[in-house]
C-alpha cells in the first residue's frame, strides 16, 4: 500500500475509533472483568473457582457480560491509552479537540487513583485472579502505573504542564517502595505491592518509567535502580533472545504482547539513561520478534509457536513497537504498515470499535476499552506520526 493511501486508511480508522471510544464515554469492557459479575459471590472467596469464572467470561466467543450484571465501565490504563494517543494526534495535526481529549483523560486518571496510597498509581477497578494468586479491586500494580506514567510523560512533553512530570515522578515514588527480588544478576522490581512477584514485562516497564522520569530530574537513585532491574530481566534472556514471562517455571511461555512491552521498555531505558550496555538485548530481542510474531499477510500471531488466538492487543502493541522502532530498523516501519492494514481490515467494525479477538472459526467482538480501542488508537496515531516524519 503506498504510503499515502495507507495514512488515509489510518486515518479514517482512527476517526471511526475515536468517535465510537466518544459516543460511549470512555467505557466499555475489559478482558479480565468477569469476578464483577454478581456470579462472583458463588465462588466464595476460591481463587480455582474465580479463576473459572473469570475464563468463562474472558474466553466465552459471545459478549456474557449484560446477562451476569457486568457494565461497560472506565479503564484506568485504557484512559492512559487513550490520552497517549490524543497526545501524539495533537502534535501532529495540532487541533485543539485532542488536546482537550488528552486534558480530559488525565484529569480523570488524576481524580481516580488507587485509594490509599501516598503516591498516584492505578490498578483495575475489578478483582483479577491469576496462576499468581488474587490482585483485588483497585490494588495498584506497576504494569498500569507505568504505562500511565508514560502517558503523562508524553503529555508533559507535548503540552509543557509541569504538573504532569510531578505526577510521573509520584509514580516512581510508589515503584521505589515496592518489594524487589535481588540477585547476584540485578533485582526485580514487582508487580504488586503486597507481595513479591517476578514478571519481567512488569519489571522492565518499572524500569523504563523510573530511568524516563529520571533523565527529566536529574534524579541517580532512579536511574540505578532502573538498571538493577534491566539487568535482571536481561541476564535472563533465551539465548535467541526471547523473554519468558517470568522467571519461575509456570511463566514459561512467550508471547507478542508482553514481549513488545520488554522490548519499548529497554528502548526507553536507553534512551533515557545512555547506557549501551543492554544494547546486544534489545537488537536480538527485536530481531526475534519481527521474525516470530507475525504470518506472510502481516496477521500477528499470539504465541511463538502458535498463532490463534488472533488477539487486539498483540495487534495493537505489534504496531506500537514496530513504529517505535522504525528509527533503527528499515524493516520496522513497513511491517507495522502490514499489520496495521491487516487489523483494520479485519478486526475493525463498522461501528470504529475494534473486535477483541479472532478465534479462527468465530470472531469475538465484544468492545473491550483498554484492549483494543485504547490500545489501537494509540498504536495507528504512533505509526501515523512515523509516517509523516
Amino acid at each position: 500500500m503506498k504510503d499515502r493511501a495507507f495514512q488515509e486508511t489510518v486515518e479514517n480508522s482512527i476517526a471511526k475509533v475515536t468517535r465510537w471510544i466518544e459516543e460511549h464515554d470512555y467505557k466499555a469492557y475489559d478482558p479480565g472483568d468477569g469476578n464483577s459479575s454478581f456470579l462472583h459471590c458463588l465462588t466464595f472467596d476460591n481463587l480455582l473457582l474465580e479463576r473459572l469464572l473469570q475464563q468463562a467470561v474472558y474466553r466465552c466467543p459471545f459478549n456474557l457480560r449484560p446477562w451476569i450484571g457486568i457494565h461497560p465501565h472506565t479503564s484506568t490504563k485504557g484512559m492512559g491509552y487513550i490520552a497517549w494517543g490524543y497526545a501524539k494526534m495533537f502534535k501532529l495535526k495540532q487541533d485543539s479537540r485532542y488536546r482537550d481529549g488528552a486534558l480530559h483523560c488525565l484529569q480523570w486518571l488524576i481524580d481516580h487513583p488507587s485509594p490509599g496510597n501516598a503516591d498516584y498509581c492505578w490498578g483495575n477497578h475489578f478483582p483479577f485472579s491469576t496462576r499468581g494468586g488474587k490482585i483485588p479491586a483497585m490494588e495498584p500494580t506497576i504494569v498500569w502505573s507505568s504505562l500511565i506514567g508514560q502517558a503523562f510523560l508524553e503529555n508533559y512533553e507535548v503540552f509543557g504542564e509541569t504538573r504532569y512530570l510531578t505526577i510521573a515522578s509520584s509514580i516512581c515514588d510508589w515503584i521505589l517502595k515496592l518489594p524487589r527480588e535481588k540477585t547476584e544478576s540485578g533485582s526485580c522490581l514487582s508487580y504488586v505491592a503486597h507481595k513479591q512477584s517476578s514478571i519481567h514485562n512488569a519489571n522492565m516497564l518499572g524500569a523504563a518509567l523510573l530511568a524516563s522520569v529520571g533523565k527529566y530530574t536529574s534524579d541517580s537513585a532512579k536511574l540505578e535502580v532502573a538498571r538493577d532491574a534491566m539487568m535482571y530481566s536481561c541476564s535472563r534472556q533465551n539465548p535467541d533472545g526471547a523473554w519468558f514471562y517470568g522467571a519461575a517455571p509456570q511463566y514459561h511461555w512467550i508471547d507478542n504482547f508482553h514481549t513488545g512491552y520488554n522490548l519499548d521498555s529497554l528502548k526507553r531505558y536507553i534512551q533515557a539513561s545512555g547506557d549501551e550496555s543492554f544494547s546486544k538485548h534489545q537488537r536480538d530481542g527485536f530481531v526475534y520478534f519481527k521474525r516470530t510474531f507475525f504470518e506472510p499477510d502481516g496477521r500477528p500471531k499470539y504465541y511463538h509457536n502458535r498463532a490463534l488466538p488472533t488477539d487486539i492487543q498483540c495487534a495493537a502493541q505489534a504496531i506500537d513497537t514496530l513504529s517505535f522502532f522504525s528509527d533503527d530498523d528499515p524493516e520496522a516501519l513497513p511491517l507495522a504498515q502490514k499489520v496495521a492494514a491487516w487489523t483494520i481490515n479485519n478486526m475493525q467494525g463498522d461501528d470504529g470499535h475494534f473486535y477483541y479477538r479472532d478465534l479462527g472459526w468465530v470472531k469475538a467482538k465484544t468492545p473491550m476499552l483498554h484492549w483494543g480501542q485504547g490500545t489501537m488508537f494509540k498504536a495507528l496515531a504512533h505509526c501515523l506520526t512515523r509516517l509523516a516524519n
